[in-house]
């Protein structure tokens, strides 16, 4: 895999980190860098169980490239649109969990991105936008699917519609972030995390990734069935049926209260 200038991949043991490098421009997303992204989540080697997604400099994304806004027709406009659909299918659906280090700048594609992983913490510095509205666009990098699971379709609404902005407490209140940290923390807190991740049996990590979603898109009678399947399928795993023989024989930690 070719290494893109924006983008940058280094590997901590287990966990990747992908980190968006274009802080001069707040690390907005180009078409090139939307499929070095790909890319990268595409190819990442297979020791990896888990991955931290981050921006250089003050902001962790401030969206489209306004540079590369041009006209299309509607063709072309939709092709453009399916090509961020792809690409960021391959972070929420790729092959590990994506925990996003959210600080400055969450806006616009860079929410639509942030959106795409599994976990997000963010710092205290962070802030959510949606300017698409004002600027007589529509989100289409998938937003209006992923974006709307997490706030509601009325705030996704509101923000559009009136350029609304949230600071990182209301954003953490509305779910945009699980997690909220101090200003500068936000990297620190989302590593800990995938370390925490990496270390759960693969197989559960890859159906909370893949099987969850879809169960919590379906009819309940169809829910139930696929999760009795992905139940059975993930007990049966070696390293699941040591993890349970380990809590049994008193091995494992038990719950507490942190």
């Amino acid at each position: 895999m070719q290494q893109h200038p924006d983008l940058q991949l280094d590997i901590r043991g287990d966990v990747a980190i992908v980190r968006l490098t274009r802080a001069a421009k707040r690390n907005a997303l180009s078409d090139a860098l939307i499929l070095a992204l790909r890319d990268t989540f595409d190819n990442l080697p297979g020791t990896v169980r888990a991955a931290v997604l981050d921006g250089e400099g003050p902001h962790f994304c401030a969206g489209l490239d306004l540079a590369e806004l041009k006209e299309r027709d509607a063709g072309q406009g939709m092709q453009h649109s399916r090509m961020w659909h792809a690409a960021l299918e391959r972070v929420q659906y790729g092959p590990v969990p994506v925990v996003a280090a959210l600080h400055g700048a969450v806006v616009g594609g860079g929410l639509e991105l942030a959106s795409a992983c599994h976990i997000r913490v963010a710092d205290s510095s962070t802030f959510y936008a949606l300017p698409e509205g004002s600027r007589g666009i529509f989100v289409g990098g998938g937003g209006s699917v992923r974006i709307p699971k997490l706030i509601g379709a009325a705030r996704m609404t509101d923000m559009m519609m009136t350029g609304r902005v949230y600071n990182a407490e209301d954003g953490e209140r509305a779910g945009f972030a699980q997690y909220l940290v101090p200003e500068g923390k936000a990297f620190d807190k989302a590593l800990e995390l995938a370390e925490r991740i990496a270390k759960n049996a693969p197989l559960t990590n890859y159906a909370l990734m893949h099987a969850l979603p879809r169960i919590a898109e379906q009819p309940a009678d169809h829910g139930f069935f696929t999760e009795a399947l992905i139940a059975g399928i993930a007990q049966a795993a070696p390293d699941a049926k040591e993890r349970v023989r380990d809590f049994l024989e008193g091995r494992a930690a038990k719950v507490s209260k942190q």
